[in-house]
């Protein structure tokens, strides 16, 4: 620490710092645009000069360090001359938007230039003009207005990894835009709105919807990844108007996605679904909720008492609060039935014994960022969580090792150290090798006898002991689990296997899980072997998979549209066909739905409703509706807590969310989950038959960010097609964006042809949770491609 004066202000900064931290520090504020705490140091705005003793001029607080005895003035005669200078020069050419500028009555250029601009300006010249740039569907622009701060610039080379924007020119003459002409990719590119200190770059889908003074704003949580970034929903006459990051260093720090921020779109989507409906006679009718209810009750019961409780199936979203997850599975075991499920897209489940309380990241969110070694297996993470991806890329920067086992070689915002890009099956014999690798390096071998055995006869390469030795030699490493690894059929091989890499190398082992709230579907006993917190179920019921490819008579569904967010869409559409009673409570509607269910009953999304989500770190974050629900929709909690007493059933009077959750938090903390290891019984075969690779594009992950308009726009939303690399289209005779066929398992779809280079030898990439890839079977195994 050194000892400064700032105003006569006797205070210790820490050795190193700048000027303007020190100040922030102890409330001394200095006017700024160019700063910004996450960002470098550019000090080229010049708003921030201060009189330090002793220098000859006026010194900017920004790129001044703190020296011993230093002495500091931020409002001396000298400093606001300088800073009114500044202030002089940047009011030159800006134009007199202020009144239809959306960044009024937000803007830092409006609030400064009111402490020390002029009511005259000297300048009678032409104001320059520059061109806006189009940027895409997510970010308005008005270059005039730019000051040249280059924070937009500085993020993009520094946070978010991909350098699209940039300076150009000198002088007046400089401009900010897109080396050539595109729009941006990032998935984080709407951070740029938020750092921008004018109105250069604004929300494109806000663009003239209000002013932030009409706004109230209620802080949130994200539901869209397992991060749970926190967000401040605003909110004007009931409707939310937009969403913006909310500060919070152990999560999300500054930013959050562009997922997070756009999807509120969808929250007015013309598929929202504001009326109870009930099915008579093949026909739809709005109903009140009571008779939806005492119809869907009637249903179920008719149901149970002719083919027993077994016969009922519960499917919940990953992405609904524990407090509905905690009902609808009270709701489900006390009707007698154990086959509740919220693993999706899960279709091995062998292992499932394994787990602890639920799939975790093993370690704290920001400890991420000082990782020395990482082994990412199957995920594409940059678009996945595209949080962590960024905490990843902090640890890179560092000179951590990131390193891939992956089914494609996807574009990331990283440098990595080893890529191993192969078949899902060729995946597993390559963590084996890895494991043996580690296990012939490592002085206590203190591998599994069982997987011992099935990785004797594995052949290790140089780039096996590459990775290993690259974990052994790290103080501080981490495996992780991305949701590709999760969708395959040799999970549980992949998920012990990486487990014991992660135990000989003491590293972290991280399940990076679908949905917001993984963690507490697994707390409230969302799965079919687990009670709530936890605790073992002797009468184990059926899995996700199994209920959609066996079938159930009946069918509660929360939040879920199973042809697309199911791992055998197909499947689990004729099933939801076939069953004879669907009750669906869902934020949407579709003309699938309508087909497949008997009762559809509105409830509300986040927005709407109060609740917790875990986050795969084990932390509770609660939140509060931000604006009153739609027409007739009503919080899913409610609409279950409603069912249990319809149902007759005990222990269904909880007067709030609050209640649910205090409840299962004391059982969660209490508990003591009995975990008993099991090994895998033997590693699958490699085979040369053409096999489907199958992921969640970034803005298909649920329904509210399927229907955002926005989204849906930009380069990220990739197309339903075949993607395949040049050898494999030879081989098939498909040449680049011709139709061909896709069959799998007698299912079969058309789709163009993408020729990508980056999907390994004998394999078919294909996104999944789309209409126009869900006719087809299980998302991984054998396929045959034909044209047209």
């Amino acid at each position: 620490m050194v000892n400064i004066e700032i105003n006569g202000q006797a205070i210790e900064a820490e050795d190193g710092s700048m000027v303007i931290q020190a100040a922030d520090a102890v409330g001394i504020t200095i006017p700024r645009f160019c700063y910004h705490k996450k960002l470098s140091v550019a000090a080229n705005c010049r708003m921030c000069l201060v009189e330090v003793e002793k220098a000859p001029k006026p010194m900017p607080a920004c790129a001044t360090p703190v020296t011993e005895g230093m002495k500091i003035y931020t409002q001396s005669k000298k400093a606001i001359e300088a800073q009114k200078s500044v202030m002089e020069f940047l009011l030159i050419n800006h134009p007199l938007d202020c009144p239809i500028c959306d960044q009024g009555g937000e803007c830092e250029l409006q609030d400064i230039a009111m402490g020390y601009g002029k009511s005259s300006s000297r300048f009678n010249l032409t104001k320059r003009v520059v061109p806006s740039k189009n940027l895409g569907s997510l970010i308005a622009t008005d270059m005039t207005r730019c000051i040249h701060c280059t924070r937009c610039v500085r993020f993009g080379q520094e946070i978010a990894g991909i350098m699209e924007l940039g300076a150009t020119g000198r002088g007046e003459f400089m401009k900010i835009g897109t080396y050539i002409e595109k729009a941006v990719s990032s998935e984080l590119s709407g951070n740029v709105i938020d750092l921008c200190p004018v109105g250069a770059l604004t929300s494109k889908p806000y663009r003239f919807h209000g002013r932030p003074w009409d706004n109230t704003q209620i802080n949130a949580i994200s539901p869209h990844d397992c991060i749970g970034s926190n967000i401040s929903i605003e909110v004007c006459r009931n409707k939310v108007r937009r969403v913006l990051p909310r500060d919070n260093e152990s999560i999300n720090e500054s930013w959050i996605s562009d997922r997070d921020r756009f999807s509120y779109e969808a929250l007015e989507h013309e598929q929202r679904l504001t009326t109870p409906m009930i099915k008579q006679g093949n026909e739809w009718k709005a109903v009140d909720w009571q008779t939806a209810l005492n119809y869907a009750v009637e249903g179920i019961k008719t149901i149970i008492n002719k083919d027993g409780a077994d016969s009922i199936g519960s499917l919940i979203s990953p992405s609904a609060t524990i407090e509905e997850m905690a009902l609808l599975q009270k709701l489900t075991r006390a009707l007698g039935s154990n086959n509740i499920d919220h693993r999706l897209r899960q279709s091995d489940f062998e292992l499932q014994n394994n787990v602890a309380m639920f799939p975790a990241l093993g370690m704290a969110l920001e400890d991420i960022d000082s990782l020395n070694a990482i082994l990412l297996v199957g995920s594409n993470i940059r678009k996945d969580q595209p949080m962590i991806a960024h905490r990843i890329r902090k640890a890179s920067k560092q000179f951590a090792k990131v390193m891939l086992v992956n089914s494609c070689d996807y574009d990331f915002n990283f440098p990595t150290t080893a890529e191993i890009i192969c078949s899902p099956a060729q995946t597993v014999i390559e963590l084996a090798a890895i494991l043996k690798a580690l296990s012939n390096k490592s002085s206590e071998n203190t591998i599994d006898a069982e997987i011992d055995k099935l990785i004797k006869n594995v052949s290790i390469e140089q780039r096996h002991s590459e990775i290993a030795e690259a974990l052994i030699k790290a103080e501080n490493a981490a495996v992780m689990l991305g949701t590709q690894a999760i969708y395959q059929a040799e999970y549980s091989v992949l998920n012990a296997l990486a487990t014991q890499i992660a135990k000989l190398s003491n590293a972290h082992i991280s399940i990076l899980t679908e949905g917001c709230n993984s963690s507490g579907a697994w707390m409230a006993g969302c799965v079919p072997h687990r009670l709530e917190a936890g605790q073992k179920n002797n009468n184990i019921g059926l899995n996700a998979l199994q209920m959609t490819s066996t079938g159930r008579k009946a069918f509660f569904l929360f939040g879920v549209e199973p042809e697309l967010d199911c791992i055998a869409s197909a499947q689990a559409l004729a099933q939801m066909n076939d069953a004879e009673f669907v009750v669906s409570m869902t934020a949407y509607s579709s003309d699938a739905m309508k087909n497949y269910a008997d009762v559809i009953l509105p409830i509300t999304p986040f927005t709407e409703t109060s609740g917790s989500y875990v986050n795969i770190e084990g932390v509770w974050q609660s939140f509060n509706g931000s604006v009153t629900p739609l027409g007739d929709a009503r919080p899913g909690w409610k609409v279950l807590r409603v069912f249990g007493n319809l149902f007759e059933l005990n222990d269904f009077e909880y007067l709030s969310s609050e209640e649910i959750r205090d409840e299962l938090k004391t059982k969660v903390a209490a508990a003591n989950v009995d975990v008993t290891w099991q090994s895998p019984k033997s590693l699958p075969s490699s085979d040369d038959k053409l096999t489907r690779i199958a992921y969640t594009a970034i803005y298909d992950v649920d329904g509210t960010v399927r229907r955002s308009k926005a989204l849906h726009e930009t380069q990220d939303a990739v197309p339903a097609a075949l993607y395949l690399n040049t050898k494999t289209a030879q081989k098939n005779n498909l040449s680049d964006d011709e139709d061909a066929v896709i069959q799998q398992n007698k299912l079969e779809v058309i789709l163009p042809v993408i020729i990508d280079d980056g999907v390994p030898d004998n394999c078919v990439l294909t996104p999944i949770g789309m209409e126009a890839t869900n006719g087809l079977s299980q998302i991984t195994g054998a396929v045959e491609l034909r044209k047209a």
